[in-house]
């Protein structure tokens, strides 16, 4: 009887998560949507992890969780560029992106042993550029493209090809797209 009970509790405390991540156009972090139904952090990982496994558009960044559904329906361009920098130049990298519009959905890099890693971003401001920037200066992380002398790629989205066009072409001025 206990474990049916708790059961139906999870499915339930799934069914409200998923309600409050459909409303919300921010990101909710775990540690939020853990004081909200009262269970753990690890608690809501594995409810996101079962939520993502029925199916659900759910992204983690690094700001939190993001349902996606009106992301992928919206008619935005997408382009996936490759980049090379510095761990000094990120900011400008994002900062230049952002400031042409664009929203950064993600990096990735190719891993010899792991094949292609993907880090969720969905960066889209400067001041989501700086709450990154911070994040990985306080956790003393390291950005995905350390793995590859600083060659990653982002899929990188705007309303019109216009702006892509753009930013690539600010990015090519600072030296830090790659082509051919």
């Amino acid at each position: 009887m206990k474990g049916e009970n708790q059961k139906i509790l999870g499915e339930k405390r799934r069914k409200l998560i998923l309600s409050w991540l459909k409303e919300e156009t921010e990101p909710i972090t775990g540690k939020e949507l853990s004081e909200r139904t009262n269970v753990s952090r690890q608690v809501i990982v594995q409810d996101i992890s079962l939520l993502k496994a029925t199916g659900e558009p759910i992204l983690a960044t690094a700001r939190g969780y993001v349902y996606l559904q009106d992301n992928l329906q919206n008619n935005n361009v997408t382009r996936v560029i490759v980049v090379k920098h510095t761990a000094e130049q990120t900011a400008d990298e994002l900062y230049t992106l952002v400031d042409y519009g664009i929203t950064v959905r993600n990096v990735m890099v190719e891993h010899p042993i792991y094949g292609d890693l993907t880090g969720s971003l969905m960066i889209k401001n400067r001041r989501e550029v700086d709450s990154f920037i911070k994040e990985l200066m306080n956790k003393r992380a390291l950005l995905l493209s350390n793995l590859t002398e600083g060659v990653h790629l982002h899929t990188i989205e705007a309303d019109q090809e216009e702006q892509l066009d753009e930013a690539c072409e600010a990015l090519r001025k600072l030296g830090i797209l790659l082509e051919d």
